[in-house]
Parts: C-alpha cells; sequence; structure tokens
C-alpha cells in the first residue's frame, strides 16, 4: 500500500480536489499497487507538527489556495525536500514550493506571493499576465526532465486553474538553488519546476489530475507513486 499525504484544506465541492483523490485510483490501477491517499490540512501543520506526515510513502501539494495555513503547506515542502520523500504540488502547490525554496534555500525570507501579500517588496509569485482560470494550454518539457520522462514526451495539453505564477526575475536564482523550469508555456512562461537532485519534487502551476481517467491516468501521479519505490 503507498500512503499518500495530500497537503491542502479539502473541499468537497471543488473539482481539482474531487480529481485529486479519483487520480489516484486511477494510477493506483495502473501501476497494479494499492495507493490510499489522505487529507491532512494545512492548519493541522501550521505549528511546524510535520510528525504527522511521518507515516507517508509520499506528498500531494494539493491545488486551491489561499490555504488556511501558508505557513503549514511551507512546513510540509520542507520536510519533504529535506526528507528526500516524493512530493508533487499543482496549481497553489507548485507556487508554495517556489516560495519554500526561496525563503529556505536561497535564503529570502521576505519572499512573498501576490495573491497573500500584494504589496511585498520581493514577490516571487506574481499575478499571470492573462489569467488561466479553465483553460488548456500546451506545455513544452524539457527532454531528460522527470516531468518529461512521466510524459514519455515533450509536449502535453493541461489544464489551469489559477491567477498567479512564478516571477520569471528569480528563474535564474532558483535554478542556482538546485530547482529549474523543466516546462513552459508557449511564450516560454514557467509551468513546471523540478529539483534534479531530489528523488521526486516536482511543482505544476496546471492540475494534471484534473484530466485524469481510468483510462489514461495522470502521468505525474503515476510517477508520483511510482517514485516511492526508488
Amino acid at each position: 500500500m503507498i500512503r499518500v499525504g495530500v497537503v491542502g484544506d479539502y473541499d468537497p465541492g471543488n473539482e481539482t480536489h474531487q480529481a485529486t483523490d479519483a487520480a489516484f485510483v486511477h494510477a493506483s490501477a495502473a501501476l497494479g499497487v494499492p495507493a490510499m491517499g489522505t487529507w491532512t490540512g494545512t492548519d493541522q501543520l501550521a505549528v511546524g507538527a510535520t510528525h504527522l506526515l511521518e507515516h507517508f510513502d509520499c506528498l500531494l501539494i494539493a491545488p486551491a489556495s489561499p490555504y488556511v495555513s501558508t505557513e503549514g503547506a511551507l512546513a510540509a515542502i520542507r520536510y519533504a525536500r529535506e526528507a528526500d520523500i516524493p512530493v508533487l504540488g499543482t496549481c497553489g502547490g507548485f507556487q508554495h514550493m517556489v516560495l519554500e525554496v526561496a525563503r529556505d534555500v536561497l535564503g529570502y525570507r521576505d519572499a512573498g506571493h501576490a495573491e497573500l501579500d500584494p504589496e511585498g517588496e520581493r514577490l516571487v509569485i506574481t499575478p499571470l499576465s492573462c489569467s488561466l482560470k479553465g483553460q488548456a494550454m500546451p506545455v513544452t518539457l524539457v527532454e531528460g526532465s522527470v516531468v518529461a520522462a512521466a510524459y514519455g514526451r515533450e509536449q502535453t495539453t493541461e489544464r489551469y486553474y489559477c491567477d498567479f505564477g512564478l516571477n520569471p526575475a528569480y528563474v535564474d536564482d532558483l535554478a542556482g538553488a538546485g530547482l529549474v523550469v523543466t516546462g513552459t508555456g508557449p511564450e516560454g512562461e514557467p509551468r513546471v519546476v523540478e529539483a534534479p537532485g531530489h528523488r521526486f519534487f516536482v511543482g505544476t502551476l496546471f492540475v494534471p489530475q484534473s484530466l485524469s481517467s481510468p483510462a489514461s491516468p495522470a502521468p505525474l501521479v503515476t510517477a508520483l507513486l511510482a517514485a516511492t519505490n526508488r
């Protein structure tokens, strides 16, 4: 049994949360290995209670933000990064993976998210030039990357639910900290980040689980589960 910790504030009416639960079922069937996702609210992790995550084999940082506790989400990401636990962040999860690396690896303690602090001086997450909510858009994946290997190709079309993304001004800084852009939009905009030195540390601005089905499981959810055996 693969035990997946889903870090996020579960809303049964949120279609991306419904899709996340379903994606584990699809990926589990594809791998022939039972898997179970268990949600942990960000407020439960707000005081650094990452011991609540220790029995999970991997983590998924869920879509739909702002989270009840930003610090709880960041604590979970830091735990996964430092303990080399496979982790996938989608939409808000992507944004907070970037924020965690900026703060805890680069040492930018004032690194901010424009949705949470629009007037922040060092905004690593900023509004997109155009909202991507409800859109399916092409993504180009870097050859040899973890995400390209998961898809088995270098082009995909994915669905988005967000208005905020990685500020391009920090792409080089993040790469120096070990978090590199491996997927881009039509104009070269950052859409996927990963940490090559990690067992599986991938963030996507899109929500891959939203297109998952029994016949076509989400490749990155399947890759996340498979990474627990490495």
